[in-house]
C-alpha cells in the first residue's frame, strides 16, 4: 500500500507567510485606487461640466445671441437658461462676459445664488449626477453638493463621497477649475 502523501506543517507555514506578505504589499496600492478613482469620478464629472457650459454658450451664438430687453437666455436640449451680460441697463460694463449659464431665469442677473447651482448641474449634464444644496447632513445617495460662493460669482460642486474634491464654475468667465485635495 502507498503512503498518502501532502504538504507538511511547515510548507504551509511559509506559504501563508509568504500570501501574508504579498497581501501586505498589495493592500496600500488597492487603498490608493478608491482615491484615485474618487479623484478621476471629480475630474470626469468637471469635464462634462464644462461641456455643457460651452455647449449652451455655443446654442446661444448659433441662434444669434438671444436676448429678452437687455438679458441673454437659450434655450438649451429643452431647457431655458438666462445667461451672463457685460453691460447693465445703464449700458456700463458689469465685468462679466457675454453668454454663461446663470440658472433659469433673469432674476439675479450675473449672479447665482445655490439654488441656480443646482439647477445648472442638473440641467447642463445629460444623466447629471444627485445634486444638492450643501449642508453638513446630505440626504442619502447624494453624490454632490452645491452652494454659491465668492460674491455669488462661482458655484462651488464638492464631492459628497471624498467631502474634499470639488471643481467650481466661475460665471464671469465660464471657467471650470477642478480642485484635488
Amino acid at each position: 500500500m502507498k503512503k498518502a502523501q501532502g504538504f507538511t506543517l511547515v510548507e504551509l507555514v511559509v506559504v501563508i507567510v509568504v500570501l501574508g506578505l504579498l497581501a501586505v504589499a498589495a493592500l496600500p496600492r488597492f487603498v490608493d485606487v478608491t482615491e484615485s478613482a474618487k479623484e478621476s469620478s471629480v475630474e470626469a464629472v468637471a469635464g462634462g461640466f464644462a461641456t455643457g457650459v460651452l455647449s449652451a454658450r455655443a446654442q446661444w451664438e448659433a441662434d444669434g445671441r438671444t436676448k429678452s430687453g437687455i438679458n441673454n437666455y437659450v434655450d438649451y436640449d429643452g431647457t431655458r437658461f438666462g445667461l451672463t451680460r457685460s453691460v447693465d441697463a445703464s449700458n456700463s460694463g458689469t465685468g462679466y462676459r457675454d453668454g454663461y449659464p446663470v440658472g433659469s431665469s433673469f432674476k439675479n442677473g450675473n449672479n447665482v445664488d445655490t439654488a441656480s447651482c443646482v439647477f445648472l448641474m442638473e440641467h447642463l449634464l445629460q444623466n447629471a449626477p444627485a445634486v444638492e444644496k450643501y449642508s453638513n447632513d446630505p440626504s442619502k445617495g447624494i453624490k454632490y453638493l452645491a452652494q454659491a460662493i465668492n460674491g455669488n460669482n462661482v458655484c462651488r460642486y464638492t464631492q459628497n463621497e471624498s467631502n474634499k474634491h470639488q471643481f467650481e464654475y466661475d460665471i464671469r468667465t465660464g471657467k471650470v477649475t477642478v480642485k484635488l485635495k
